[in-house]
């Protein structure tokens, strides 16, 4: 490169830039040719020339993702040198440079969070959060980084952050990157314990289920195993308040587990026959991720559309019935009417029609209840794993709740009025098919509440299998249990007026 330009960016002298370029107009593509050079972008940046940068990244891109030949970027050098405005120009220019990996496979992200530059480590996970998901050539994430350079503070931004995501995968992230190994299988909580760092096990404690506290190296260890080693061999108090923690929060040695190093997975959970309920669990699952978003729209309108039609039937059912219990038995619209009044004199069997009628009248209550319960089962099972389609479970579930009580009061009336057995016990089915199917939907609604807010903050399996537990009981006691003991007594109140 011509010295020329060497002095321009140094100085940032951008007159003497467009000199050189009327002079050759390839020069910066020559100098783009060289794989790896300091680049008129490198040298500015690291000066601090913010101007020079801001016009050579617009001459030439392809420099701001350039290394030079120990490996580092233009963002990576002013990182070096503490120019933050150069920085965050370069920042706003391209969002993606944080994720340029230079020497070992170091991102400016990693730079940052390993010197312990919050301000920058926030703004760069803002301007792009998929740079959280970058790793070294060890492959050692940003948590890695942070707990090995002893940055508690940025280890605690970094949680917080990814706590506060609401980035379509932070899930996902939160669930890989905490228990994330390193090219020795070291985990986050493995360094915690090797650097005695009780602050960094107490946060990793809360976010991690009982097989990630216990995840082996390839050593074969576990992060209590580490830690008994540590209090045998230096005795410090750090190691016993770990230990402790560990023993607390259910970690194990690793002799109890199976003797492959990298993995803390039941392999016998592989090797075992699959129940019917896992076959269909698992094909349940196949089907739903086989669905695309236009396909599972479209779903969704259809069942919504036939959960609207069968609640409206059951609102407005055959207007032939209604004529002809009105015409023969005089039937008020609300259910309070004289027993003795409108019963059929007793001996005397309904007309033949009328038996017909009530044959009809059961099948279509029938039907029209399977309809929708299938369709607001169909409709729960299409909503996409989002935390706000909670939110739409418990209003199906409600729903269903108010259908069960329309077919109650119907169907009751119904009962009333007739004496044929055939009703009587049509009755009856109905509303077990109700209550039982109002059952399975707080069932789902309330496996689908644990899957989608409860797994997030208990992870111990135990614990969650509790709390799974006690939402279902609270959903069945909140929706379903006062419709199944209050509805026969209310009907009858309403009927002896």
């Amino acid at each position: 490169m011509d010295w020329r330009m060497i002095v321009a960016a140094r100085t940032g002298n951008i007159n003497v830039l467009y000199e050189l370029i009327q002079e050759d107009p390839y020069v910066l593509e020559r100098i783009d040719q060289v794989p790896f050079l300091d680049t008129p972008l490198h040298l500015a940046a690291c000066a601090g020339h913010i101007e020079f940068v801001m016009e050579m990244t617009n001459l030439r891109p392809s420099f701001a993702r350039k290394l030079n030949q120990v490996g580092f970027s233009p963002m990576h050098l002013a990182l070096q040198n503490d120019k933050t405005q150069a920085v965050l120009r370069l920042l706003k220019f391209d969002k993606a440079l944080v994720r340029v990996k230079g020497r070992e496979g170091l991102t400016p992200l990693h730079h940052v969070v390993g010197t312990g530059n919050l301000d920058l480590s926030i703004r760069f996970l803002e301007a792009c959060p998929e740079a959280i998901e970058d790793v070294t050539v060890r492959d050692e994430t940003a948590f890695h980084l942070a707990v090995k350079n002893d940055m508690f503070k940025a280890f605690e931004v970094l949680m917080g952050w990814l706590q506060r995501s609401c980035h379509e995968a932070a899930q996902r992230w939160e669930n890989e990157l905490l228990s994330w190994r390193d090219i020795e299988g070291n985990t986050v909580l493995h360094i915690a314990a090797i650097r005695s760092r009780p602050q960094v096990v107490k946060v990793l404690l809360e976010n991690l289920s009982q097989d990630r506290i216990n995840a082996k190296n390839s050593e074969g260890l576990t992060a209590l195993d580490i830690v008994l080693e540590r209090q045998r061999n230096e005795r410090q108090v750090d190691n016993k308040e770990i230990m402790d923690m560990l023993i607390k929060a259910g970690g194990l040695r690793g002799s109890l587990f199976p003797k492959n190093p990298n993995s803390s997975i039941n392999i016998n959970s592989f090797r075992s026959k699959m129940s019917y309920f896992q076959k269909f669990a698992i094909m349940a699952a196949r089907g739903k991720k086989g669905i695309s978003n236009e396909m599972r729209n479209t779903f969704l309108v259809v069942t919504v559309l036939i959960i609207t039609a069968t609640y409206d039937a059951s609102l407005n059912p055959p207007k032939k019935g209604d004529n002809l219990l009105s015409q023969k038995y005089q039937v008020s619209s609300f259910p309070k009417f004289s027993h003795k009044e409108n019963l059929p004199m007793g001996g005397h069997n309904p007309p033949q029609d009328f038996t017909d009628l009530v044959d009809v009248s059961s099948m279509f209550w029938l039907y029209n209840t399977l309809t929708f319960w299938v369709a607001l089962g169909l409709t729960a099972y299409l909503l996409p794993s989002r935390t706000i389609c909670l939110f739409l479970l418990i209003t199906l579930s409600l729903f269903g709740s108010c259908y069960m009580l329309l077919v109650a009061v119907v169907s009751w009336k119904l009962q009333y009025l007739i004496s044929p057995k055939s009703l009587h016990l049509s009755y009856h089915a109905l509303s077990i098919v109700n209550y039982s199917l109002s059952m399975l939907i707080a069932v789902l609604v309330a496996c689908r509440i644990a899957g989608y807010v409860f797994c997030r903050f208990v992870p111990r399996r135990k614990i969650f299998c509790l709390v799974q537990l006690l939402s279902f009981l609270c959903i069945a006691s909140c929706i379903v249990t006062p419709a199944v003991l209050n509805v026969e007594s209310i009907l009858r109140s309403n009927f002896s007026l």
